[in-house]
């Protein structure tokens, strides 16, 4: 050990390489750290954990590779910290396989078309922006609108076989909500979490959804339908944010150094189709008073393949979940969805636009009926579309129930 500078450790390590893995043998304990970055022939790493107790006479050794992980059918039901170690009182089960946490994305040419729709269980969605197997969706909000709620919805309600979740940087009192109250015991029973609290080390907040990544590939390899949810991308690029300073990078967009622009699309493309299984992959992302044009949300949306946006005026109505239908997006859903379903959603989302388009005129009384059509067959099918786009947290819509009333809608007031 040479120095320690801020969140970076300064080692001479001969055949060190950055991403290894390397143990700091510290007074009160052993501290892994991993190399990220060289400078004067010493290397730079940033700790997996408290750096308090490190000296100059500690001792480093690598340990010759990358963090791996863990992964196998006997994870379900469990609950990891951010480097695959169980937090919920059980030790880790015997004969599970050790998984690299990064990895490169698969192949393009690797990867099946997607072509069959994934049920969420949340009509919203399933009836106007129907999910595939395979797709990646960014999940827009601001704190409070009721996103791990509807992540909590959706993990009970889809049809894939395997639900993976990660909770990166989030306050430790909303973990056990989460698991206990939005997830439920028949969502965990099928499900395998990965946290790292927002008092968790940098690394370890990103190092959490590497891990639940990887998990998340192990079952997609086996051919299992899985679905992936990730909460959320903005605290895992502040984490690499803290790293990259730390390891000396400019900072660029917003303070964003370069790093954290490079490592969204390597994260994000590792979801999707596979050559078996599939990854559905709901990743959320925080949005400043709703402004979709900041530099994370501009750049993750550009690389997913849809986007749903839940809106702050929508949840103040009492109205859950609080999507903005006009404002989101499925890119697939064409490909998904059967051309009687497409043409539906498509006439009851312009029923909705119209209705939100003149919907301050409505509210203050000025509108007046016959004015304009398409607002006229709005206002009459609003009792019906309220019914189709609320539902409790706790009720789970069947899909093809959720089709036909689309389909109804749009006949009768389309």
């Amino acid at each position: 050990m040479r120095a320690v500078t801020g969140l970076t450790l300064r080692i001479a390590l001969p055949g060190a390489r950055v991403g290894d893995l390397v143990i700091v043998r510290r007074r009160g304990g052993e501290l892994p750290a991993e190399i990220v970055g060289f400078d004067g022939g010493e290397a730079l790493a940033i700790p997996l954990g408290d750096p308090r107790g490190v000296g100059p006479e500690d001792v480093v050794e690598s340990t010759g590779g990358p963090l791996s992980v863990g992964a196998g059918e006997a994870l379900l039901g469990r609950v990891l910290d951010g480097l695959g170690r169980p937090i919920d009182g059980r030790p880790l089960p015997a004969g599970l396989e050790q998984v690299p946490v990064d990895r490169a994305p698969p192949s393009a040419l690797e990867r099946r078309p997607v072509s069959s729709p994934l049920a969420t269980g949340v009509r919203a969605i399933d009836g106007l922006m129907t999910l595939g197997e395979g797709q990646r969706v960014g999940l827009f909000a601001g704190s409070g609108v009721g996103k791990s709620t509807l992540l909590g919805a959706i993990a009970r309600g889809t049809s894939a076989d395997v639900v993976v979740v990660a909770l990166v940087g989030e306050r430790g009192r909303e973990v056990g909500e989460f698991l206990e109250h939005a997830l439920g015991a028949e969502g965990l029973a099928r499900s395998v979490v990965v946290v790292a609290t927002s008092d968790a080390p940098a690394l370890e907040r990103l190092a959490a959804a590497l891990v639940a990544t990887a998990v998340a590939e192990w079952f997609r390899d086996r051919g299992k339908s899985v679905l992936l949810l990730a909460d959320s991308v903005t605290r895992v690029a502040r984490a690499q944010r803290e790293v990259g300073l730390a390891a000396g990078e400019p900072p660029a967009r917003r303070g964003y150094p370069p790093s954290v622009f490079a490592l969204l699309p390597r994260l994000l493309e590792r979801s999707g189709q596979g050559a078996a299984g599939a990854i559905t992959a709901i990743y959320t992302v925080l949005v400043e008073g709703g402004d979709l044009e900041e530099p994370i949300a501009d750049e993750v949306r550009g690389i997913l393949d849809g986007h749903v946006v839940l809106d702050r005026a929508i949840a103040a109505r009492g109205h859950y979940p609080a999507i903005d239908v006009p404002g989101s997006l499925s890119r697939v859903m064409g490909a998904v969805a059967g051309a009687e379903h497409v043409a539906a959603a498509r006439r009851v989302r312009a029923l909705i636009a119209a209705h939100e388009e003149k919907r301050d005129l409505i509210a203050l009384g000025a509108y007046a009926r016959g004015s304009d059509a398409r607002v006229d067959r709005a206002l009459a099918a609003l009792p019906e579309l309220e019914r189709l786009l609320q539902q409790d947290a706790g009720e789970a819509a069947e899909f093809d129930a959720t089709v036909r009333e689309v389909t109804r809608i749009a006949g009768k007031y389309g």
